[in-house]
């Protein structure tokens, strides 16, 4: 195409995106949202603070965290850790421990880094600005505008799962949320709808107004104030939006763990590899399919299978075909692959769920 018609082309284009998006300015809105939220909003601790700290913390662990699942974790997490410098110079151990159960442990580990980052190259100093904040370790788009709204009313739109929700619904956005193009749609039309003051409580509106009133399967449609002007409840297309482009599509993987022990010792390594549970504690792992292993002989010498549980775990992007294979020694030998620990003190290391679970249902610590 000639440089001169190209320009051209490109202008219409660039004007068409813009009457688009301001035909999707709507002052109501927002005030709607924000009328709903002082009736319907949820009583939560991270909400009564302006503290840049608790706002994070309270953000890092929402991410693929429902509120009822996170919540203990926040309380656990800020009277362990009540500021900046506390976390910084708490174990890492520590810090995981506190964090198991709640998976995605890639969060604990980035919210250590970025705490010993604030307390010694930044003096404990929050960064004020999502152009600052975004910078920290393990801190994206939605997190950023997350804190600058809450703790500091810069004028940022957020944009989690609940807020595509409610705006690809109510605005009829059939661009799909996992795409360049989407996002850069989303990103435009939640930042033009932005209210021209208490920007904080409005993103804090639309949130919970994804979460307790559009919700994904069966959201509160005849009830709902906004559903005079909502595209997918006035087209039939509520169950259809947000699209997505992608399907997940989750690995198999297959884990034997091997549990050595004795009346009173057992035997665990760290996972140092960049995976699925980096620096958590388990028991030794032998990851390959069932039909063809078999535990090393020089592992289980002198021992007695006592114990054969076969269970799968499903995460996100992946299925594990888990089996625990038990041996009893009547004496744990040394072994300088794993770490020799005294049962009665499992407790005391992060595991992931799986063996947590295990180790609940199995492992008899506090009797030793």
């Amino acid at each position: 195409m000639d440089c001169k018609y190209n320009f051209i082309y490109e202008s219409q284009k660039a004007t068409a995106e813009f009457f688009i998006f301001v035909s999707m300015i709507d002052d109501d809105f927002s005030l709607k949202l924000i009328k709903w939220y002082s009736e319907n909003k949820r009583n939560l601790p991270w909400r009564e603070s302006k503290s840049p700290y608790k706002i994070w913390i309270s953000e890092i662990i929402l991410q693929q965290t429902k509120v009822d699942q996170g919540l203990p974790y926040y309380l656990k997490f800020i009277k362990k850790f009540p500021n900046v410098h506390d976390l910084a110079i708490a174990n890492e151990n520590m810090v995981l421990k506190l964090w198991q159960g709640l998976g995605y442990y890639s969060r604990a580990r980035n919210l250590h880094y970025s705490a010993k980052y604030i307390s010694n190259h930044l003096n404990g100093e929050f960064p004020k600005t999502y152009d600052e904040l975004i910078k920290l370790k393990g801190v994206g788009k939605y997190t950023a505008s997350a804190i600058a709204s809450f703790a500091f009313n810069e004028k940022k739109a957020v944009l989690d799962g609940n807020v595509f929700r409610v705006l690809s619904r109510y605005f009829g956005i059939e661009d799909p949320i996992d795409t360049t193009l989407g996002s850069k749609i989303f990103e435009n039309i939640a930042f033009i709808n932005l209210p021209k003051k208490n920007v904080d409580t409005y993103n804090q509106s639309v949130m919970e107004f994804g979460a307790l009133q559009c919700k994904p399967a069966k959201p509160n449609c005849n009830s709902c104030s906004l559903n005079s002007k909502c595209f997918a409840f006035n087209n039939n297309k509520i169950l259809s939006l947000p699209l997505k482009s992608k399907k997940i599509i989750k690995k198999e993987r297959f884990f034997n763990f091997i549990i050595l022990k004795s009346e009173k010792f057992i035997f665990l390594e760290k996972r140092i590899k960049n995976d699925i549970w980096k620096n958590m504690y388990q028991f030794p792992l032998f990851e390959e399919p069932i039909e063809s292993f078999s535990p090393p002989k020089d592992l289980i010498k002198t021992s007695i299978l006592s114990k054969k549980t076969e269970v799968t775990h499903l995460l996100t992007h992946q299925k594990l075909n888990v089996t625990f294979w038990e041996f009893e020694f009547k004496k744990l030998f040394q072994n300088k692959k794993y770490e020799k620990i005294k049962i009665k003190k499992l407790n005391e290391y992060p595991v992931p769920k799986i063996v947590e679970n295990y180790i609940n249902q199995n492992i008899s610590i506090h009797r030793l």
